[in-house]
């Protein structure tokens, strides 16, 4: 981790767009501008927490312990998000740990001062509770989907998400090149498991794959798994 002298411009952060213009230069004189690796981690599962994170560039995988061995990955986050809010609560302890996937910049906010926001700008208390509101629907379509959806539709179902959430890029891939590991994590399955069924949907014509890179060819079809 390394903090550094310059980051948000104030204007288009999720806290700072919802701040009274007065409130921030509050901000500015208590939020830092942290910078991670690939590979690091920004907050562990179980850490007590100290305060709030605001993606302003990269990708962070957010995943918890599933098991004794495996890990299952709750969402990504990328420029715009929010992370350790989970952990904002009457125990508060990060229930998930977040990771850099690639170099992350974040905007940090200590604890007290969130609740002091909180309480000053209203609008921006109202949008965390819907905030909070859309990510528990998320989440208990994701607990269904863990245990009513077969293996092969919830691995349709994880490239269909990322495709949205990340685009595509030139040549058609999907935006974000995950590891078969990560992959299964996210679809709650195995890393033997998704690389079947990638075989598989490749063969079937419905994706293409190079290495870490998907390209969706027939999204139709590969819908047409979340729903049977």
């Amino acid at each position: 981790m390394k903090k550094l002298k310059q980051g948000c411009d104030l204007s288009t952060c999720f806290l700072c767009k919802r701040c009274l213009p007065e409130w921030l230069p509050a901000v500015e004189a208590n939020r830092e501008h942290l910078a991670f690796k690939k590979g690091a981690v920004l907050f562990q599962e179980g850490d007590p927490v100290h305060g709030i994170y605001f993606v302003y560039s990269g990708t962070v995988k957010v995943h918890k312990q599933w098991g004794e061995e495996k890990e299952l990955i709750v969402r990504f986050a990328t420029a715009g998000d929010i992370m350790g809010h989970r952990g904002i609560g009457s125990e508060q302890y990060y229930p998930i740990t977040a990771t850099a996937l690639d170099a992350v910049t974040v905007c940090f906010l200590p604890l007290e001062f969130l609740k002091t926001s909180l309480k000053v700008n209203h609008q921006l208390l109202y949008d965390l509770m819907l905030f909070y509101a859309a990510e528990l629907q998320t989440s208990e379509k994701q607990m269904r989907n863990l245990a009513h959806m077969p293996v092969k539709g919830r691995v349709a179902n994880a490239l269909l998400q990322l495709q949205e959430k990340f685009g595509v890029t030139p040549e058609g891939y999907i935006g974000l090149s995950l590891s078969r590991q990560d992959l299964a994590a996210y679809a709650g399955t195995t890393y033997e498991t998704v690389f079947r069924l990638l075989t598989e949907l490749s063969g079937e014509g419905i994706i293409q794959h190079a290495g870490r890179d998907i390209r969706i060819v027939d999204a139709a079809r590969l819908a047409a798994f979340t729903t049977a």
